[in-house]
């Protein structure tokens, strides 16, 4: 458009800021909201602030989401709603439920998005009493019906507070047929709590419903694994491999200099790998110093210690660490990206290592943004 003398629209700038939102590019979506700012016509339209705020909190920069709110003069349904569910993503529940408020005290009506944002952030906080009353305001006071989202959060809020019956009580209930991600929402419950015997329900179900997803096998090989029943975990896997399901490898991601770094778990091919191990090495010490221990129940292979506490070091999100410590100038955010749940073991030593080398480490799983700074993680160790 801009070689051929074309001047973008409000749409266009939305459009690209979507996109940019979806591929979690944060320097490009900062170059275009620049661009907004000089652009006249474009600097005060409320379309290309709720891209941007949208852009920024699925990008992780939930304060510079903040700071487009607050300098917008108009805002709608889907400007709170951006920021209610930005919250929510990036550690910040609490917030999302104050937003509401705020949100319902302007007049403005909520939609069937800002509930899937505030039962998110209510199942990340543990604000049990405060989901069951959003839940049941949803048709009661805005005559919006429950979808499968909802119900999946609710029963996600449930599970993870501890109540499992209650959570399979309202999955039979539903007023919609339960989906996977509800399946899903209630295995992930049973993994946390080490149910075993509901956790074999869900996954059963969902060997039925995706039958090609490798997800309910691993979570519920992991969730033999961590009962001790290797046998049985050894029998999953045989499973996934004589119905030809493979499961997805783990992996992390991040970027500097304009290049995209990815490591897998005792990978050994990035070209800076020596140095990389003997970052680790040194990070692996320096937190076990200051009280870090490894988490072996996060190992889920029977096998000798040593070798368990090497399958933790070598994680892809401390790969992706240690590369960040190396490359990204002291003071800058180090950003990782990880295709699945970040391991509970990687999750504390982030935690440590945030404090004893005083860096902000921003790590965005398959479930939420985590914000490590100072020893501690915005997800309040409840993600």
């Amino acid at each position: 458009m801009h070689m051929e003398g074309q001047r973008p629209t409000q749409y266009t700038m939305g459009s690209v800021l979507r996109l940019c939102s979806m591929t979690s590019s944060l320097q490009r979506g900062e170059q275009i909201h620049g661009y907004a700012l000089k652009t006249a016509g474009l600097e005060s339209s409320l379309s290309v602030d709720n891209s941007l705020v949208t852009m920024y909190a699925k990008c992780g920069a939930i304060l510079d989401a903040n700071r487009v709110f607050d300098s917008m003069q108009n805002r709608n349904v889907i400007t709170y709603t951006a920021l209610i569910v930005g919250y929510a993503q990036n550690g910040k529940g609490l917030y999302s439920l104050l937003l509401y408020d705020q949100m319902i005290s302007a007049g403005i009506a909520p939609d069937y998005i800002t509930f899937i944002g505030l039962l998110f952030a209510c199942s990340h906080t543990g604000s049990l009493e405060k989901g069951r009353s959003y839940f049941n305001s949803m048709d009661n006071i805005h005559g919006i019906k429950p979808g499968a989202e909802h119900y999946a959060c609710m029963i996600d809020l449930l599970g993870r507070s501890g109540n499992l019956s209650e959570a399979k009580q309202l999955l039979d209930q539903m007023d919609v047929e339960p989906d996977a991600t509800v399946w899903k929402s209630l295995l992930g419950a049973c993994r946390m709590h080490k149910e075993l015997e509901m956790g074999e329900m869900a996954a059963k179900e969902l060997f039925e419903l995706e039958p090609k997803n490798s997800m309910p096998y691993v979570m519920l090989s992991n969730l033999y694994s961590a009962a001790g029943r290797w046998e049985d975990a050894a029998k999953i896997r045989k499973l996934m491999k004589c119905r030809g399901i493979s499961k997805e490898p783990g992996s992390s991601w991040t970027q500097a200099n304009g290049k995209t770094h990815t490591f897998v778990s005792e990978d050994r091919s990035h070209p800076m790998m020596a140095r990389i191990y003997s970052k680790i090495d040194e990070v692996i010490a320096l937190i076990k110093e200051a009280g870090y221990v490894p988490d072996m129940s996060f190992v889920l292979h029977d096998m000798e210690r040593e070798g368990k506490e090497l399958g933790l070091a070598y994680h892809s999100e401390k790969l992706a660490l240690a590369f960040g410590l190396l490359v990204v100038p002291s003071g800058a955010v180090i950003r990782i990206y990880k295709n699945l749940r970040v391991c509970g073991d990687c999750h504390t030593a982030f935690k440590y290592i945030s404090s004893l080398y005083d860096r902000h480490i921003v790590l965005r799983d398959s479930n939420c943004f985590h914000h490590f700074v100072d020893g501690k993680c915005s997800c309040g160790d409840y993600w």
